[in-house]
């Protein structure tokens, strides 16, 4: 393996400190790629143990064009996507050695561009089937669900079933994260890490259902591991992308425990959720964006026509609980509201008692596989963000992923530069300066939940972008007659975005890169639209930076090795002046390496260094630094006039 780890940073073989800068691989391999599952397109799912992901991110013959893409742009790493779905989509146990085969070969690809990959099993609230991504369809019918009901009863907002090009409000921006709470998603999260405690009855083949889900999950994934274990670029196995944990430390009632979700859309709690999904009608509150905060705006009636998610032969596994029942009336009533709280007479922690001894048992299989593997874990970011004390008990040789995004720019598509929102404070925040400083202590917030493990383990943001469709796709509009100012908003985000990476030090993948992205369906995912590339902006398919999005905010300069400590890193991107501070070590014979991208210096640039030998490599953008003394050593790149 190529990395190892040895407290908050990577280390290559030469004991370089080493900074993983690159992307998530792709936004469209959340979807089979046939036949297409892109989510504008109308289905039931029926199809669903008959599809095939190979294909996603994109075809073997594409692949050299889109790794030199990424390499041009200074990227090192790649966050790759797999899903539950694509491995085992045929039926339990059934592993799709095509798309195995598939796999294989592209990451032999990515390791001759020497792209440092970790795989991403991914999922968004659950499965496709219910608003998201990640799980086959048959988990559903394991625990007597239908999956086709899930949109008439409200038990999931399903795009395949709600897009209307004439009502754009049929299936709001980003509302398909309102599926967390929602009945499909409560039941299968709850079931899959809490199964043994909050379902004991709910059994699958003999086994109960988390211990199932899991194993199987597992499994899966351990297929992947198989086929890579002797690629020595391929230095780990992300544990899920985003982790729900369901009904889990929540009342049923829902009160008191409101500030565990802040979702759009429709508000249910555990008993909405629990009774919509058995065939009860429910009065269920909106809420929804206004000036820059998050307020309820209207209750609707949900599941009028009172139809089950329940199979007929299938038992109501909440019901069968005691969770709920009927007063002497037969209305539904609450009977135990504190059933997904305590347990065994203690008030249950999800990531002390579910996520992390999941993390664990995920860990001990992969590393059968591929004993030093490195694992990256991450929770729901929401918690993360708003500063929240998250204890995690993990493994040796762990790193943190957690998530960070701008929220109020992703939410409303709109550009956030000189007003936005402090999760964490609860406030407006006015100013660009004040905005640029919130950035920095989110994400300082994320990188010390690392920094209190294993006495500090490596944080990388696995996920952090924005939008390219902003303000009512602005910048499509003018990419047409200006297409050298029509990312000026978004490179002006990106650039706050990299600045707040680069002055906590942190590694980072930014989402994402997807090879069929285009203007009209964006990533092909429930109408986001996050790509840095697109073919529709692909101009001159000989340049190799034709169809970059916002390219100038991503591509900038950075170290990628340090032959010492890295202390500070600082790009002015107006001035165009970048500066980079070490601690060298003479001891490590190779040298510190720093990405210069052409595009930020079309006319050269001048080095200035505080002691040390300097080799340039224009084709690869890249400066070679050889210190001969021990030390702080000072790195400053300007412009040539």
């Amino acid at each position: 393996m190529k990395l190892k780890i040895k407290n908050e940073w990577f280390l290559d073989e030469e004991g370089r400190r080493v900074l993983l800068r690159g992307v998530n691989l792709g936004g469209s391999s959340k979807v089979p790629y046939n036949p297409n599952g892109a989510t504008h397109i109308k289905t039931d799912f029926k199809d669903h143990r008959n599809v095939s992901f190979v294909g996603r991110p994109f075809l073997i013959k594409e692949a050299d064009e889109h790794f030199s893409r990424l390499k041009n742009w200074g990227f090192n790493c790649l966050r790759f996507l797999v899903t539950w779905e694509a491995l085992e989509h045929s039926g339990p146990g059934e592993y799709d050695k095509e798309y195995l085969d598939y796999v294989e070969e592209l990451l032999k690809i990515a390791e001759s561009y020497q792209f440092y990959t970790f795989i991403d099993p991914h999922q968004d609230v659950w499965s496709r089937m219910s608003g998201g991504d990640g799980a086959p369809g048959w988990t559903f019918e394991m625990v007597g669900l239908d999956f086709t009901k899930f949109d008439i009863t409200d038990a999931a907002l399903v795009m395949q079933y709600r897009y209307n090009p004439n009502n754009p409000d049929a299936y709001p921006h980003l509302h398909w994260s309102s599926n967390s709470v929602r009945f499909a998603n409560g039941t299968m999260w709850t079931l899959f890490f809490g199964g043994k405690d909050f379902a004991p009855s709910c059994k699958i083949d003999g086994m109960n259902a988390q211990d199932y889900f899991q194993s199987h999950y597992i499994n899966a994934i351990k297929q992947v591991a198989i086929r890579v274990k002797d690629n020595p670029y391929v230095i780990g196995f992300d544990t899920m992308n985003e982790p729900e944990q369901g009904w889990i430390e929540k009342r049923v009632d829902g009160i008191g425990t409101e500030k565990l979700t802040d979702d759009l859309g429709y508000t249910f709690t555990p008993i909405d959720a629990i009774l919509t999904g058995s065939g009860y009608s429910r009065v269920v509150g909106y809420k929804e964006v206004k000036r820059l905060g998050v307020k309820e705006t209207r209750r609707d009636e949900l599941n009028k026509g009172k139809v089950t998610c329940w199979f007929e032969s299938a038992e109501d596994i909440w019901k069968n609980e005691g969770v709920w029942g009927f007063d002497t009336d037969g209305n539904p009533i609450i009977q135990n509201n504190d059933y997904f709280v305590v347990k065994h007479s203690k008030k249950v922690n999800f990531y002390q008692d579910y996520l992390s001894p999941f993390i664990y048992e995920y860990t001990k299989n992969i590393r059968e596989v591929i004993p030093n593997t490195i694992i990256f874990f991450e929770s729901h970011p929401i918690r993360i963000m708003r500063g929240e004390k998250i204890t995690f008990n993990v493994p040796e040789n762990v790193v943190h992923a957690g998530h960070w995004y701008d929220g109020v720019s992703l939410g409303t598509k709109r550009s956030m530069i000189k007003a936005n929102y402090d999760l964490i404070a609860d406030k407006i925040v006015i100013g660009k300066k004040n905005i640029q400083e919130m950035f920095i202590h989110q994400l300082g917030n994320i990188r010390s939940i690392a920094q209190s493990i294993h006495g500090g383990i490596p944080t990388l943001i696995g996920e952090f972008g924005l939008p390219y469709d902003l303000n009512k796709r602005e910048a499509y509009h003018t990419f047409r007659n200006q297409p050298e100012t029509a990312w000026d908003k978004h490179v002006e985000l990106l650039t706050m975005y990299y600045t707040a990476l680069d002055t906590n030090l942190l590694h980072a993948t930014q989402w994402n890169y997807t090879a069929d992205s285009n203007n009209e369906w964006g990533d092909l995912w429930n109408m986001e639209d996050l790509s840095i590339f697109s073919r529709d902006q692909q101009l001159n398919p000989n340049d190799i930076n034709s169809g970059g999005r916002a390219i100038k905010g991503f591509c900038r300069p950075h170290f990628v090795y340090c032959s010492g400590k890295p202390l500070r890193m600082d790009f002015d991107y107006k001035a165009k002046a970048f500066s980079f501070e070490f601690d060298a070590d003479s001891s490590i014979e190779a040298p510190t390496i720093i990405y210069i991208p052409q595009i930020q210096y079309p006319n050269g640039f001048k080095i200035e260094i505080s002691e040390g030998e300097i080799e340039k490599n224009e084709k690869e953008q890249l400066i070679f630094i050889r210190t001969k003394e021990d030390g702080i050593h000072k790195i400053e790149i300007t412009k040539s006039l």
